[in-house]
């Protein structure tokens, strides 16, 4: 058969259960080896595809009936030894009547396919030629290991009587096969082995053998052919659909062929499914959740071209922007006049590396931020993924930001500090079953500076802005951490789960000499719904997080909750800044129009009354409540640099504000 243009779009194939091809030819039992019969079918993209149902064997009158002769056929009794081409040479070769016919030997379902079998009908015309093509129909069946005829003469015509011996059945012969295995096959058909051969046993085990190929995956596979011999050898001829050639075609938003980035040979080593293999639906959907997470692809299908015995998988891709240059300037009360110019590259070298850089140049100050990053591939294991980086950047601190709750003369002439900090480090990444770990070293020396970028190392109100006391501390850390990420997309998420769990533990050195350590876990879920029956899914987005700190704690480090991507309605840092965190949110996510959709969404934060320990205690002095919860609506617009989100959120404290922010709150 061919299969042509089989369109498996991701979602159907990422969570049908099954594919199946319901065009595919049933087996036959026969006396040849029949090729897997032509056809050609479409799965649809929309719809998950169907059971397929096992084939049933044909009733034995489907058999063929190969034509033998005899040389010689004047006696009454006509044996295999008799036989040849099917024609006799008997010149008295006259029609008579047959006024009886019956079967000796075998068991009665046997002794009925002697009788579907055979052209001698009781009460029709038959002949010594019939009678020879008779016998050699059935030796041509298997079924028999002899089969003789008798005939005598009665007042009518004649009284004829076939006389056959059952074949036995002592072994298999498989052909075709790579992933079914004697073992597997013997204990499939082992109520038949050893026993004369049933027809209905046969159907049983060909059942059973096509679905034990649906059951582990593979739904191209069929059963083309079982054949038993008269030595008793059952001829089992399978076609597994052999994976041959793996094609990549890139196309445009408009489906049209383009030009593609990633290269051939990186996509191939990257899927698990290879040529030679026997396609496995579970394989492939594996291998398209998995082309998703490199975050390389905005759409990704297959298709299959082929037949049974050898087909070709054809993956249809659509690449995400991955590439972009930025520049600007403009001016502000940190830096004065200043320009910015970025680069990034999610698909550095067409192999999924990752390269960004940002440069700030200032009248006041240079800033940049540099990283690459190397991932973790399954097609060379014994090398870790990595990623380096380097920075040097200042921004008004989260954690002493507003006014003195006791002291609010102090605001007019108060200067947030800003947060100077430079530094960088070194991760290494490796996948350990479902989990993706990883561990690094970093470094970062933070200075708590003014407006100008003078070091400060206290507030108005004397309390200090480091752990040193100096205003600068130094930090070097052993990070860890896992995840497990069972998104389907880990750009826009429509369903899975993700889960991540961190600590930092820092080795006491340089100024400060600080020795904290620090615990966070994060858990997102998202579940489609159809509320309100659009033509797309609905998201219902979920997420808690929590984190503490045990031992130092530099007061810059507070856990800040409040803005855009915390409880949002809340200003930036203005819920709290505690020692110890949990925040919960959830989210409506409702398609619109592409690119656009809506949320409906709520967040709480809370420091767990943890602000008080917090050297300085900057969230106390500061007015933050500690708790909060905000709720409101928004919009998403799925640009070339990404989602942009703008939500407006209302406060438990009456409050209100507009947000922006780039990609989903998480």
């Amino acid at each position: 058969m061919r299969y042509k243009a089989i369109a498996l779009s991701t979602l159907a194939l990422l969570a049908a259960g099954e594919l199946t091809n319901q065009a595919i030819a049933s087996p036959v039992l026969a006396n040849s080896t029949p090729k897997p019969a032509a056809s050609n079918f479409v799965v649809p993209v929309e719809a998950s595809p169907a059971s397929q149902s096992a084939a049933a064997i044909p009733s034995p009158e489907a058999a063929v009936k190969p034509t033998f002769s005899s040389s010689s056929t004047n006696g009454s009794t006509v044996s295999p030894s008799s036989l040849s081409s099917g024609r006799t040479t008997n010149t008295n070769d006259i029609a008579v009547t047959a006024t009886d016919v019956q079967v000796k030997g075998g068991t009665p379902e046997l002794q009925q396919l002697v009788l579907n079998t055979i052209g001698t009908r009781s009460g029709g015309s038959t002949s010594q030629s019939q009678l020879n093509s008779d016998v050699a129909a059935l030796l041509s069946t298997g079924y028999f290991a002899d089969a003789s005829v008798a005939k005598s003469a009665s007042r009518d015509g004649w009284n004829v009587v076939f006389q056959v011996k059952p074949v036995v059945v002592r072994s298999l012969q498989l052909s075709g096969n790579q992933v079914l295995t004697p073992a597997i096959a013997n204990d499939i058909f082992k109520s038949q082995l050893g026993q004369p051969i049933s027809p209905t046993t046969l159907r049983q085990s060909f059942q059973q053998l096509s679905q034990w190929y649906k059951d582990n995956g593979y739904v191209l596979a069929q059963v083309v052919n079982v054949q038993p011999n008269r030595d008793g050898v059952l001829a089992v001829d399978v076609a597994e659909g052999v994976v041959g050639d793996i094609n990549f075609r890139f196309l445009d938003k408009d489906g049209k062929p383009t030009q593609g980035r990633t290269k051939d040979s990186f996509l191939k080593q990257e899927l698990k499914l290879k040529p030679g293999q026997v396609f496995r639906v579970d394989v492939a959907r594996q291998d398209l959740q998995h082309l998703y997470q490199l975050g390389l692809f905005d759409n990704a299908n297959i298709s299959l071209n082929g037949d049974a015995r050898k087909v070709d998988v054809n993956y249809d891709l659509t690449e995400r922007l991955a590439r972009g240059v930025n520049a600007g300037g403009g001016y502000s009360a940190d830096s004065g006049l200043f320009g910015t110019i970025s680069y990034k590259d999610q698909n550095f070298g067409g192999v999924a590396k990752q390269v960004g850089l940002n440069l700030q140049v200032g009248a006041r100050d240079f800033q940049f931020d540099g990283n690459f990053t190397s991932p973790y591939r399954e097609s060379n294991p014994d090398m870790p993924g990595y990623s380096v980086n380097g920075f040097k950047r200042r921004s008004v601190s989260q954690t002493f930001n507003d006014h003195f709750q006791n002291n609010p003369s102090e605001a007019e002439n108060y200067q947030e500090p800003r947060e100077g900090q430079i530094g960088g480090g070194v991760t290494l990444s490796k996948p350990v079953g479902d989990w993706d770990t990883s561990v690094g070293l970093n470094y970062t020396r933070t200075s708590i500076q003014d407006r100008n970028g003078n070091t400060i190392a206290k507030d108005a109100l004397g309390n200090p802005l480091s752990f040193s006391g100096t205003g600068v501390d130094d930090l070097l850390a052993v990070t860890a951490g896992v995840t497990r990420d069972q998104r389907n997309n880990p750009v826009n998420p429509t369903q899975g789960s993700l889960l991540s769990l961190s600590t930092q533990q820092s080795i006491p050195v340089g100024s400060g000499n600080i020795l904290m350590n620090r615990v966070q876990a994060n858990y997102s879920q998202y579940v489609p719904v159809n509320l309100i029956g659009t033509k797309d899914s609905q998201v219902l987005a979920f997420n808690v997080q929590g984190g503490t700190t045990i031992g130092d704690l530099p007061p810059y480090m507070a856990y800040n909750l409040g803005g855009i991507n915390s409880v949002r309605g809340y200003g930036t840092g203005d819920v709290a800044s505690g020692r110890s965190y949990v925040l919960a949110s959830a989210e409506y996510r409702i398609p619109v129009y592409k690119p656009v959709g809506a949320v409906l969404f709520a967040d709480f934060g809370s420091d767990l009354g943890t602000g008080s320990s917090v050297p300085g205690e900057p969230g106390v002095v500061r007015g933050k409540p500690g708790t909060g919860f905000g709720y409101g609506a928004g919009i998403r617009v799925n640009s070339p640099v990404g989602i942009i989100r703008a939500d407006y959120g209302f406060t438990d404290k009456g409050d209100s504000r507009l947000q922006f922010g780039i990609g989903q709150r998480f």
